[in-house]
């Protein structure tokens, strides 16, 4: 577990621009850059390309590859990649897996939509080596933290990174698409995460990892039966023996928790193809009016849980993410530029708050040792659900439409997507209130 900290700890601006902050920074780029264009990007591109939104659905589960990746997890707290190992446990795997990264986006580029199971077979490849990097990340992140005020700052940095990332690919290559097309653009994107390879080779790697990699080895050989019972078997025992009853329920929650986010995710960019948007309108919303809610939500997300506590800031970012989802039920029927703005400021602003909430939640269950495998096990749990029945929001859309039309289908569409956060918060209240129960009346 991380040590515990100062209650009474104040930053100033020099402990926000420490080598390690800025290194998780740059690393979550390099975690989120891939992420949007194997989702909800590649479903601009699709779409752009006529393709039928039953097929965009499906292809979206490419994205499955984040959630099973507790499957290979074990391999990351135990093996070095060959040929790599100078670089230490943890950069070894992010470097590799920043290359694979990059080609595989340019193969996408130069298959294009002409054979959809080629391109998606493409888009697999880089979901999977970008999964297996956020592995190596998450790992490095917490394992580099000295405590839970520092973890709390290399969280930060690192969502501020990851967000950029996603702005960059989801709002900045729309105008660039429309100026040299989608193939180009993902040969571009495949350059820039050759790039992440640099700051990689710049951080420095977290000396717990490579100790406790060198114990496991004393304890047991690394092929031996008892150090491979421990790699798959120990950190799932170790979960469930450091949180005793209340492992299931924190599993079903954190499943749970952004389940109409990851639902709803396909459909909002062939939404605005079909509603008339131009990518230059979108990309300026995002960059500009994303951006702030963006930001905006990073900082209300970091905040409240030293304010409130995490069950709290929980309950207040999933509040916040839902409402935002059930607003874009408006964007059929009004997606002037102010009302866009609103919508997507709202949007981003709980979709930021609520993720660095989850992220500082999760991270303080894992334990020194299994901290890839089972930080892992939770963020796969937080998508499991989500990546499931994305696969299908094609699909409702489709089948809503000849009895309401598509524009009111993509209304109610994204009004259930909403609806679907309830019951983690609803489960979360119930965890929060187990861990700090209320005491009895003393009397009348």
């Amino acid at each position: 577990m991380i040590a515990s900290a100062s209650p009474r700890k104040r930053y100033i601006l020099a402990d926000y621009l420490n080598r390690r902050v800025m290194t998780m920074l740059a690393l979550g780029f390099s975690s989120g850059l891939p992420f949007l264009l194997v989702a909800n990007t590649f479903g601009y591109w699709l779409r752009d390309e006529h393709i039928a939104l039953s097929a965009i659905g499906f292809l979206s589960w490419v994205g499955f590859a984040y959630t099973l990746k507790f499957l290979w997890a074990p391999l990351l707290d135990r093996v070095k990649p060959p040929g790599l190992a100078v670089l230490g446990l943890r950069r070894s795997w992010i470097a590799l897996m920043q290359i694979v990264i990059a080609l595989g986006l340019i193969a996408m580029a130069l298959t294009g939509t002409a054979s959809l199971v080629k391109l998606g077979a493409c888009a697999l490849v880089v979901a999977f080596a970008s999964s297996t990097q956020d592995i190596a990340i998450d790992a490095w992140r917490i394992e580099s933290a000295r405590d839970k005020d520092e973890l709390g700052l290399l969280t930060s940095g690192y969502t501020f990174g990851y967000r950029a990332a996603l702005l960059t690919s989801e709002a900045v290559i729309l105008p660039i698409a429309q100026r040299i097309g989608w193939n180009n653009s993902y040969i571009l994107y495949g350059c820039v995460m050759a790039l992440a390879v640099t700051a990689t080779l710049m951080a420095a790697e977290p000396v717990v990892a490579d100790q406790a990699l060198a114990a496991k080895h004393r304890e047991a050989p690394s092929f031996s039966a008892r150090s491979l019972f421990d790699a798959i078997a120990g950190p799932f025992i170790e979960f469930f023996r450091a949180h005793g009853g209340r492992a299931l329920p924190m599993l079903v929650a954190i499943s749970l928790f952004q389940l109409g986010y990851f639902v709803s995710g396909p459909m909002y960019n062939p939404m605005y193809v079909d509603v008339g948007l131009s990518k230059d309108m979108v990309g300026v919303m995002r960059g500009s009016f994303g951006l702030i809610g963006i930001f905006a939500g990073v900082a209300v997300g970091g905040y409240l849980p030293l304010r409130l506590g995490l069950t709290p800031a929980l309950l207040i970012g999933g509040i916040c993410l839902n409402l935002g989802t059930m607003l874009y039920a408006i964007v059929p029927y009004a997606h002037d530029p102010v009302t866009f703005a609103a919508i997507m400021t709202a949007d981003q602003f709980g979709i930021a708050m609520a993720g660095i909430t989850l992220i500082a939640y999760m991270s303080s269950l894992t334990s020194l040792g299994y901290t890839a495998t089972q930080y892992a096990l939770l963020s796969s749990a937080y998508a499991l659900a989500g990546k499931f029945l994305k696969g299908f929001s094609g699909s409702a859309v489709e089948a809503l439409t000849p009895h309401v039309g598509l524009m009111n289908a993509y209304a109610v569409f994204f009004v259930g997507c909403g609806l679907l956060g309830i019951p983690a918060l609803l489960l979360f209240a119930l965890l929060g209130r187990k861990l700090t129960p209320v005491p009895a009346p003393q009397g009348v």
